[in-house]
């Protein structure tokens, strides 16, 4: 049996590959060029091109909305630890302009649309209040998730150098330059504060705080107790090292369990929409007798409220800390 194949695809397909290449070779030339030290998270890599420790201290700090001081810089205290623990690096001053163009691209969007201009104003609003808000929540968690992930592997390196008869300060700092972000550089950060002035307890909650993982408090206390009254922080340390991982493995397999009540929310919530385009594409004429009426209006708005209520019930069931 032969297969005739046109020579213009087999041309096209080369010319595919030779441009993926192509993008490929450019990444290698002007973006990967730098050491894997480097790399390795964002402390480092500015210790790359500037050597003065204190100076990228005060960096770190302002990328993460704190002045060079390390206190908060908003007087919205809450906003301004949820943007320091979400990890974002475009400072305060970029975020807004983000969101103040995000806010206007959605006015004009929505004027341009439906010419409405109070949903246009609604919709400018939830763009400029409530999408950061939740932006940076999403960010927080899967920041805090990845700290979790290395938080063992960090305490490990520390009782294996405190073991080889080095200080904390020192055991600390061979964390911030062995392990990748977001562990790699809030230890270094650690390790900076602790080499300017500040004591190991005050570095180590300012750690909690830059972060807010819930594995941290346990760490933290330990430190403090072994600085106060002393003891075998190395054999302290390697029992919380084993119990976090423990809680680690107890929370994944619950994660596994609840996989199906979650599936069921993403199935039961994303039905109804999925009806509602697929309708819409194949007889746009449908809803259209009812689509301008109040009630019509007034029974969306109830009923995405319901499933608002339920998916929280059911994100309620699905979802606990250990």
């Amino acid at each position: 049996m032969s297969f005739d194949i046109d020579p213009v695809f087999i041309f096209y397909g080369f010319a595919a590959v030779s441009a993926i290449l192509f993008v490929e070779g450019i990444y290698l030339l002007f973006f990967s060029a730098s050491s894997y030290r480097s790399r390795i998270n964002r402390r480092l890599q500015l210790m790359n091109n500037q050597p003065d420790r204190e100076g990228i201290l005060v960096q770190l700090r302002r990328e993460r909305g704190l002045t060079s001081g390390g206190d908060y810089r908003l007087p919205i205290v809450w906003f301004n630890r949820l943007l320091l623990q979400s990890g974002l690096t475009i400072g305060f001053t970029k975020l807004v302009l983000f969101v103040l163009f995000g806010a206007v691209m959605t006015f004009a969007v929505v004027v341009m649309v439906h010419g409405d201009l109070l949903h246009a104003a609604l919709a400018m609003l939830f763009c400029a209040t409530v999408v950061p808000i939740l932006f940076l929540k999403i960010l927080r968690g899967r920041r805090r998730k990845a700290f979790g992930a290395q938080f063992p592997d960090a305490i490990d390196i520390i009782v294996r150098s405190l073991r080889a008869g080095h200080p904390v300060p020192i055991a600390i700092t061979m964390v911030g330059r062995e392990l990748p972000d977001p562990v790699g550089s809030e230890f270094g950060v650690v390790a900076d504060e602790i080499t300017y002035g500040a004591d190991l307890e005050t570095a180590m909650r300012n750690l909690f705080y830059r972060v807010g993982q819930e594995d941290l408090p346990l760490f933290v206390t330990a430190v403090a107790i072994q600085g106060s009254t002393g003891g075998n922080l190395s054999e302290i340390l390697e029992n919380l090292s084993a119990v976090i991982r423990l809680r680690f493995k107890m929370r994944r397999k619950i994660r596994a369990l609840a996989s199906e009540g979650r599936a069921s929310a993403m199935i039961l919530s994303s039905l109804p929409i999925a009806m509602f385009g697929i309708i819409q594409f194949v007889a746009p004429d449908f809803y259209a007798s009812v689509w301008h009426e109040s009630v019509t209006k007034a029974a969306l708005g109830i009923a995405v409220c319901w499933m608002g209520v339920g998916n929280f019930i059911m994100y309620r069931m699905v979802n606990f800390k250990i």
